[in-house]
């Protein structure tokens, strides 16, 4: 992390505008010419902060599961009960997702370039969400027995759902896409006489 305020203006506008070329470009076509005519700074000035592509690159993914759960931490500045939390996390992912097309495709394209921290993003979502259903279990709101598994399936949802109705199309408000879930989490999807 840069030192001065300057240096950290700078490294935000390399970071601002790696995402942009990366999310328009794809790593491959990428470039970091690309990224510092962008970020209206000096090429030697990248290297100031990073060694190649691939360094900005992992640094970016880091940088947007940060903003990830800023979006979702935001959403969550209030106790609610569990199912709430629920709702309000995924609708603070949506809002985040339609501002921020571009991280669909560099979350999908560090499979392949790191896919360490491919790794490292999906985990320490699923342990987010882990951790709120073990806090809405102790809280008797949620059923005993959930766990990583179920964790994993909620997140799952909601990539999907915000793939869906954050980049591919906004045909439903964040709110109704989080309600829609959340109904699930609540009722299932069986019919009540096959519950």
């Amino acid at each position: 992390m840069p030192r001065t305020e300057r240096g950290r203006r700078t490294l935000r506008k390399l970071l601002d505008a790696a995402a942009i070329e990366f999310g328009e470009r794809g790593f491959h076509e990428a470039s970091i010419t690309g990224i510092t005519q962008r970020a209206g700074t000096a090429l030697g000035s990248f290297y100031t902060y990073f060694d190649s592509k691939d360094e900005i690159f992992r640094a970016l993914v880091d940088d947007l599961s940060g903003k990830v759960r800023g979006a979702a931490r935001e959403a969550l500045r209030e106790p609610l009960p569990a199912l709430e939390t629920e709702r309000a996390a995924l609708t603070g992912f949506l809002e985040f997702a339609r501002a921020h097309k571009e991280i669909y495709r560099i979350i999908d394209e560090c499979e392949f370039v790191d896919p360490a921290s491919f790794r490292v993003h999906y985990e320490s979502t699923a342990r987010r969400i882990t951790e709120r259903l073990g806090e809405g279990m102790r809280k008797g709101e949620l059923r005993e027995g959930l766990g990583e598994a179920h964790a994993w399936a909620i997140m799952g949802m909601n990539v999907f759902l915000g793939l869906r109705y954050a980049v591919w199309a906004e045909d439903m408000t964040p709110e109704a896409v989080a309600e829609l879930a959340n109904s699930i989490l609540r009722v299932g999807i069986a019919a009540p006489d096959q519950r």
